[in-house]
């Protein structure tokens, strides 16, 4: 087969330094064409090497397929091949000369939901396909769930198949339609919907010759064009400590800073400062940035803070504005998802990472379980076991400064570990879930979460 990725001039470090960075995830049901899309959307755009085209052109040839299968792309576990099926988050790195990405290919089946949660926490946007044929189905309204619980500002319904229902526009407009009316209600703040078909490359890279009933957007043109959030850089300034930096040289005699990447807002030389949990205050005298002394920093630049005053800090405190500062607490209420296979009950001891932080803390109450599948709500369940989305009330050995997730994806959310053995059992997100839910309620009569 003649390779379609010619060789390309690659991108200049000033040309992807000039560029945005995009981290998006895609989601959808079993056999929607996820690893396709993605597959499709790297050797279309030119960014699949051909050592790599080589590859998959030979897996297909000794599977007996006549055309690559482009899936295999981002499917590199044997199992995965041999399944036909994403089992892990496969994580892949591209570029277009107007903006970067860091992709994560998410799996669908319903066990490796939480796989799909590990890829979709970071994302500035989700692409959720949809088969054609199928319409929305329960894994669509979970996936869709675990983007608003995630809020993710930007969600793509990717209607994918199109070649196999003829290209009508109908089929299209009512699954969007469907789909738009469902994630409204969860509260996520923008649908933009899309018909494509992976397989054959419409409405991927290139816009479709068989859907001039659309007007809108491809898949890479939006990829390229959405507004990345940059509201990271002017919220609440966080700098969670790792490291402080204490040299003793002969150079640097009484040099002491704390180290750290700013996991939100912005730092500027004579900022007031409270240390937190400790609760001090003092002012920023300087910012060292890559060696180099700077007035001014901002999220998710990695720095070093030297402070006006000789107080303790150390790794896992939490530099905030002193006008602007969380509360601490030992009484975490959040909404987790759990991914351990080991369930998650009322009494359990766990290790609680936020940020930097690590303290030890106890479940107290698991006061609901949300079923995504009708978006039911059943209270106290006792436990949560793999993939379960709850409510949980931690109590923390320590007092731990947290934002609500809602006003920073960064420093609102947090890891349960097991203490024996380090497994990650559950990722948190403090405070309330969806965007405006109703306050939970402990009723029989009245099970159902209304958004």
């Amino acid at each position: 087969m003649t390779s379609t990725t010619e060789p390309t001039e690659p991108l200049s470090v000033e040309q992807l330094s000039a560029t945005t960075l995009l981290r998006f995830a895609t989601a959808g049901s079993v056999d929607d064409g996820k690893s396709t899309l993605v597959g499709r959307l790297l050797h279309d755009s030119k960014s699949v090497l051909a050592d790599q085209l080589e590859a998959v052109e030979r897996a297909s040839a000794s599977r007996g397929q006549d055309t690559p299968d482009l899936a295999l792309l981002t499917d590199g576990l044997r199992a995965e091949r041999e399944q036909g099926i994403t089992i892990d988050v496969a994580y892949r790195y591209f570029a277009t000369p107007r903006r970067r990405f860091i992709l994560a290919d998410t799996p669908g089946h319903v066990q490796y939901t939480r796989n799909m949660v590990t890829g979709a926490s970071t994302a500035e946007l989700t692409v959720i396909l949809v088969d054609a044929r199928n319409g929305v189905v329960e894994q669509t309204r979970r996936h869709a769930a675990i983007a608003a619980l995630l809020r993710v500002p930007h969600v793509v319904l990717a209607v994918n198949k199109m070649d196999l229902v003829g290209y009508e526009e109908s089929v299209f407009a009512a699954i969007a339609e469907e789909f738009t009316a469902y994630a409204t209600e969860l509260g996520v703040p923008e649908v933009t919907a899309i018909p494509i078909s992976a397989l054959v490359g419409d409405n991927v890279v290139e816009a479709s010759a068989h859907m001039d009933w659309y007007g809108g957007p491809t898949v890479l043109e939006h990829l390229e064009t959405v507004p990345v959030s940059h509201d990271l850089a002017h919220c609440h300034a966080r700098l969670p400590v790792q490291y402080v930096i204490r040299p003793q040289t002969a150079e640097h005699p009484d040099y002491r800073g704390y180290a750290g990447q700013i996991a939100a807002g912005t730092f500027r030389v004579g900022d007031e400062v409270t240390v937190l949990p400790s609760g001090r205050t003092t002012k920023v005298t300087g910012i060292d940035l890559l060696g180099e002394p700077v007035d001014v920093a901002w999220t998710p630049q990695s720095v070093t803070l030297l402070l006006e005053d000789d107080i303790d800090v150390s790794r896992g405190d939490l530099i905030v504005p002193t006008k602007d500062a969380p509360a601490t607490t030992q009484d975490v209420e959040a909404t987790v998802c759990h991914v351990a296979d080991q369930a998650l009950t009322v009494g359990h001891r766990v290790l609680l990472k936020h940020g930097t932080r690590t303290v030890k803390a106890i479940v107290k109450d698991i006061p609901a379980r949300l079923t995504l599948d009708d978006l039911s709500l059943h209270p106290h369940p006792g436990q949560l076991v793999a993939n379960d989305i709850g409510r949980v009330k931690i109590r923390t050995a320590e007092p731990l400064p947290a934002d609500s997730y809602a006003d920073s994806r960064r420093t609102g959310s947090f890891i349960l570990i097991d203490p024996g053995d380090g497994t990650t059992l559950t990722a948190g997100m403090v405070g309330e879930s969806f965007a405006a839910p109703e306050p939970v309620k402990d009723g029989a009569d009245d099970d159902g979460w209304d958004f």
